[in-house]
């Protein structure tokens, strides 16, 4: 994929729609001041060009009866092992967000669960019983501060490309 050119109004379009995703896009062009019929190709080709992945409606995990964040740090017994187990981690569906990242552990999973009891069980049922997971290290959250998506305004003359040969 070629690298896509992110302007001045794309970079408007963005940071409303990841503020209110369900912005009208009538709304969102007579503040860019363009048409209608302009965002909407806009939006279809950032879409397109993969800088927007998609929309979602949030659910707050309260709400559910999951009183319980967690993050939790996997050490791996082999790294090169990271596919099987990430695949592993995907089937539970506690875990809400997976990354391989560096220090002391490999991989840092973030888990919602109702009470203590049942992040007990995730963790020692089902997380340490995948093959090559050799540790686990938990950190429960105590209060979500602030979350936000990703920051849109001031980034001037952006490119974009998810070729990961590119820099």
């Amino acid at each position: 994929m070629a690298n896509y050119h992110i302007d001045q109004i794309d970079q408007k379009i963005l940071s409303f729609l990841v503020k209110n995703a369900r912005m009208p896009f009538l709304e969102i062009a007579r503040e860019c001041g363009v048409s209608g019929a302009a965002i909407h190709q806009r939006v279809k080709k950032l879409e397109n060009n993969g800088v927007i992945t998609g929309s979602r409606l949030l659910v707050k995990p309260q709400a559910l009866g999951l009183n319980v964040c967690a993050y939790i740090g996997v050490t791996l017994s082999e790294a090169n092992k990271y596919p099987e187990v990430t695949a592993a981690l995907k089937r539970i569906s506690e875990i809400v967000e997976c990354h391989f990242v560096t220090g002391q552990t490999a991989i840092l999973v973030k888990v919602y669960c109702f009470d203590n009891d049942h992040l007990m069980e995730v963790i020692l049922n089902r997380i340490q019983k995948i093959p090559y997971v050799m540790a686990t290290n938990t950190m429960i959250s105590l209060d979500e501060a602030f979350e936000r998506q990703v920051w849109v305004k001031g980034y001037e003359n952006t490119r974009y490309s998810d070729s990961k040969d590119e820099i």
